[in-house]
C-alpha cells in the first residue's frame, strides 16, 4: 500500500508533523492531514500544519506538556480506539517523529491489541531539524563520529542516565524537552567531567516565526544564565562552534 493512499474507515495513521513548518511535512503526511475525519494532535503541532485539515475534520487536542494539566497516555490510546471503532479515518498527529520521544510505540501497541488497522508516517525529528535551521550540523567530521539523542525529562535523582558514560562516549549530545531541566543537565555533565567551556545552543520554536537560538557555555547553562524557553532543543558539544548563518543583505 502507498503510504499516502487514502485512509480506510476505522484506520489510524500515526503521522509525524515535523518540527513546525508545514513546508517540512512529508508528502504522505500532507495528504493524510488534508483527507481524514479526525485529527488527534499534540500541543506542539503548529497552527500552520493544523490549517491544512480537511473542511469538517474534527480537531481534538491531546497534547502532553510538562507541568500542565494534560490527557494521560491511556486516555489518548482509548480515544484513538474509540474514534477508529466508530468508523472514523483518524490521523494521530505528533510533532517531529512519532517514534522519537513521541510515545508512538505505546499507541501502535494499543491499536494492534484492539485489532485496528494502522500505518506509520515518519516525520523530520526536531533533534536534527532544529540545529540544522540554526546553522549547526549535528555531525561534523572534524568533531564527532557519534552523537546521542536524549530526553531532558531524565535529569532527576532517579535518572536512568549514566552521565559519565555519556560524557565519555558522545562528543555531541542533543536533548529534547530540556528547557526546564537545563541547569540540572549541565550540572550533571560538569560533574561527569565535561569542560566548563563546552559550547551549548538552545533552539526555541525551530522553523516557526518565533524561532530563537541562544548560545553559551556549559558553565553558563548550569548557572541558569542561558535563557531556555519551551519548546526547545538543546545541543551540547563543539559542533555548536561550527554554526554558520546565512544573512540576506539584499
Amino acid at each position: 500500500m502507498r503510504l499516502d493512499a487514502p485512509l480506510r474507515a476505522g484506520e489510524v495513521a500515526l503521522v509525524g508533523a515535523g518540527p513546525g513548518a508545514a513546508a517540512l511535512l512529508t508528502l504522505a503526511a500532507a495528504s493524510l492531514i488534508s483527507d481524514c475525519d479526525v485529527i488527534v494532535h499534540d500541543a506542539l503541532v503548529s497552527d500552520e500544519v493544523l490549517s491544512m485539515a480537511a473542511t469538517g475534520a474534527e480537531l481534538i487536542p491531546a497534547g502532553k506538556r510538562g507541568g500542565r494539566p494534560s490527557a494521560s497516555q491511556a486516555d489518548i490510546c482509548d480515544m484513538l480506539i474509540e474514534q477508529a471503532k466508530a468508523g472514523k479515518r483518524v490521523v494521530r498527529l505528533k510533532g517531529g517523529d512519532p517514534f522519537v520521544f513521541g510515545r508512538g510505540g505505546e499507541e501502535v501497541r494499543a491499536l494492534a491489541q484492539a485489532g485496528l488497522r494502522f500505518r506509520i508516517i515518519p516525520g523530520i525529528t526536531a533533534g536534527v531539524a532544529a540545529p540544522a535551521m540554526a546553522g549547526i550540523p549535528v555531525t561534523d567530521r572534524s568533531v564527532n563520529a557519534t552523537l546521542a539523542f536524549l530526553t531532558g525529562h531524565e535529569a532527576s535523582d532517579e535518572s536512568r542516565m549514566d552521565w559519565q558514560a555519556l560524557a565519555k562516549a558522545f562528543p555531541v549530545l542533543v536533548f529534547y524537552m530540556a528547557a526546564r531541566n537545563l541547569p540540572r543537565i549541565a550540572s550533571c555533565l560538569l560533574g561527569a567531567g565535561l569542560d566548563v567551556q563546552t559550547p551549548v545552543a538552545i533552539i526555541h520554536a525551530a522553523t516557526t516565526e518565533h524561532e530563537q537560538t541562544n548560545t553559551g557555555t556549559l558553565q553558563q547553562a548550569a548557572a541558569g544564565a542561558l535563557e531556555a524557553e519551551s519548546p526547545a532543543i538543546v545541543i551540547i558539544g563543539d559542533v555548536v562552534t561550527s554554526r554558520t548563518i546565512w544573512r540576506d543583505e539584499t
